[in-house]
């Protein structure tokens, strides 16, 4: 009997550590962050996007956008990219190998012709069987591309070795741009002078239940729906508080799919996109960062705290789990990849306390957190808790994830405050009340899943089915 309370008690031990370090990165984060959006507010309250968006000495960007089976959306969609209030541009839509009607619709529609187009093969791809141009001079900027089916990964490495600009920028084609989301993105390219800015991304909202007309949000509402405004709570976590207190420390490992800008010519040098894993995203983003620490080159991943990007968050459970599976995925393939990293000195910051960080208490979270109800259910069938103590430690986890929670809306609502009703703020706070006895136990559980099917090598990306969001046309 002695001998089970030194295991259990080393358990115990164990994840207490475990869990007070992570509070203390939670608490450090939060500080960082504050400091940092105080610091953007600033130097951003004098500038006119309005001279950036005309400029001809505007950084030159190529949009990419891959495309697949979006027959029931997709010029709706690309009329929406197309209306990007952006001077120096242009925007090219990578259908791959769609089974619907995508293509046709487009050559229907933009008067699309196909044209003789050397590609060169900087990344390796899929066979790309066609290039397309519009013959009306108002479309002048649009580039569709026909390639063999490869997936996300493989699609925009066509799109980068079609573009001709200096900038990419990367987008699910089913997202909504606020008008000068790409003007806000491109600012720390312009305002480097020192390190080279290689990445930036911009935060990503949640647009169920808004209201969106043209391909443009025209009113923001708080998704109506359960799982999507718990997402709207943990994306405003997640983007205002941990990247912007990440990008303060040139630590930021991660921009998202849906929307980031890229330096074209250190993605291609960092080798492109990975077609081999399902976080193709986060790994482009470690890949560049590490090219550019292994040839001592000074540089910088920067992070804007406006609202650039919407996008559909899942409503049901059954396609959020296949979302959270693959982002756990995606995540220990990126860390397996550049475990060279792993508390390496001579990665500096990004070895030191990024790759630590996400080791630990990213992508070994759900198993600490399987791991310890396991041990719980043991224990209290073996009669070792001690239940007062339990339950002060109980109230004590969840009320800091009340505050944590509390702290993000407080900090959007001092800053962009894109719900304005103060109903839709109480029910954030609401929400928040039941993410540790409903939502927050759905995403452990489905990352646990994603390390068993990683075990069993599964890599297909798992069907998310969008319902569609608000939209009008006139």
């Amino acid at each position: 009997m002695n001998w089970s309370m030194t295991i259990w008690d080393f358990v115990t031990l164990a994840i207490f550590i475990y869990s007070s370090v992570q509070l203390l990165c939670y608490i450090s984060i939060a500080i960082i962050s504050v400091g940092a959006i105080k610091e953007y507010a600033n130097k951003n309250s004098f500038i006119d996007y309005n001279l950036l968006a005309v400029s001809p000495y505007a950084p030159s960007i190529s949009i990419l956008a891959p495309a697949y089976n979006e027959g029931l959306n997709i010029i709706e969609n690309v009329r929406s990219l197309l209306s990007i209030y952006y001077n120096n541009i242009e925007l090219i839509i990578i259908n791959d190998g769609s089974k619907d009607d995508s293509l046709q619709q487009l050559i229907t529609a933009y008067e699309l012709e196909k044209i003789n187009y050397f590609v060169s093969y900087k990344i390796p791809t899929k066979e790309v069987r066609g290039v397309y141009q519009s013959k009306n001079p108002v479309h002048k900027k649009l580039v569709v591309v026909d390639k063999v089916n490869g997936g996300k990964a493989d699609a925009l490495n066509v799109g980068i070795n079609i573009a001709t600009n200096d900038y990419i920028v990367c987008i699910d084609v089913d997202c909504v741009l606020e008008q000068d989301a790409l003007l806000k993105l491109m600012k720390p390219f312009l305002e480097s002078t020192g390190d080279k800015v290689i990445a930036t991304g911009g935060v990503v909202r949640i647009a169920n239940s808004c209201e969106i007309e043209n391909g443009k949000l025209v009113k923001v509402n708080l998704p109506d729906q359960y799982l999507p405004r718990i997402q709207a709570l943990e994306y405003i976590r997640a983007f205002l508080l941990g990247r912007m207190a990440w990008s303060k420390l040139n630590g930021l490992l991660l921009i998202s799919g849906a929307f980031g800008a890229f330096d074209k010519e250190i993605a291609i040098k960092a080798g492109g996109y990975n077609h081999k894993t399902v976080g193709e995203d986060m790994e482009l983003v470690v890949r560049m960062r590490r090219y550019m620490e292994e040839k001592k080159l000074p540089y910088k991943v920067a992070f804007i705290p406006d609202p650039l990007c919407w996008t559909e968050a899942p409503n049901n459970y059954k396609i959020l789990g296949r979302q959270r599976n693959r982002w756990t995925r995606g995540t220990i393939e990126t860390l397996w990849l550049h475990k060279k990293m792993f508390f390496n000195p001579r990665f500096g910051i990004l070895g030191i306390l990024s790759y630590p960080y996400w080791f630990f208490f990213e992508m070994c979270a759900p198993g600490v957190e399987f791991i310890g109800i396991v041990a719980f259910f043991i224990m209290a069938i073996l009669k070792l808790i001690y239940w007062q103590t339990f339950f002060a430690f109980l109230i004590f986890i969840i009320s800091f994830g009340y505050l944590y929670s509390t702290f993000a809306v407080y900090m959007e609502v001092r800053t962009y405050n894109q719900y304005k009703k103060p109903a839709e703020i109480k029910k954030l706070f609401l929400t928040a009340l039941t993410e540790p006895f409903v939502f927050h136990p759905f995403v452990v559980w489905s990352g646990v899943r994603g390390y068993v099917d990683k075990i069993r090598n599964k890599s297909s990306w798992g069907e998310m089915t969008r319902t569609g969001l608000n939209k009008k046309t006139s």
